[in-house]
């Protein structure tokens, strides 16, 4: 199932996938996601659904580009591939949300992989998001902060 879904390799195609339920997933993929749902990594329980960022653009957003909001939404989340291993990628899915996570991210259940996200388009929405130059910006790593 995997290896027949298409690849979008620059933020014009996800951009033009923008939708009410469309969601960007870093993971293994749909398969290795269709057998469980997501985990809190704090305490460890059980989510209802996959943790996802929505690729829907909120209103406020206005008639600004489309490509700068899915740079964002793949930036955000670009260091779970170091976190979670190799065989980890960001992908598109159709779904529906069952709930809201620990950090307010929307969970959902898959209805319909879509595509997978090449490491051109990342390399793509890097350089986007750099190009805004904002010092109070940047991925949500836990990781990297101070603690």
């Amino acid at each position: 199932m995997t290896d027949e879904l298409p690849t979008i390799t620059n933020l014009a195609e996800l951009a033009d996938l923008l939708g009410e339920d469309v969601y960007v997933r870093w993971s293994k993929g749909p398969e290795a996601d269709a057998a469980s749902t997501s985990r809190d990594s704090l305490t460890g329980v059980e989510l209802p659904g996959l943790s996802a960022s929505p690729l829907h653009v909120e209103p406020w957003w206005g008639d600004r580009s489309h490509r700068l909001w899915v740079a964002r939404r793949l930036f955000d989340y670009r260091h779970l591939r170091d976190l979670r291993g190799p065989d980890v990628r960001a992908w598109v899915l159709r779904g529906d949300e069952v709930g809201r996570g620990p950090d307010n991210e929307p969970l959902v259940q898959c209805r319909e992989p879509i595509a997978w996200v090449a490491d051109s388009a990342l390399r793509e929405c890097e350089e986007l998001v750099g190009a805004q130059h904002s010092d109070e910006w940047g991925p949500l790593d836990r990781s990297s902060s101070d603690r």
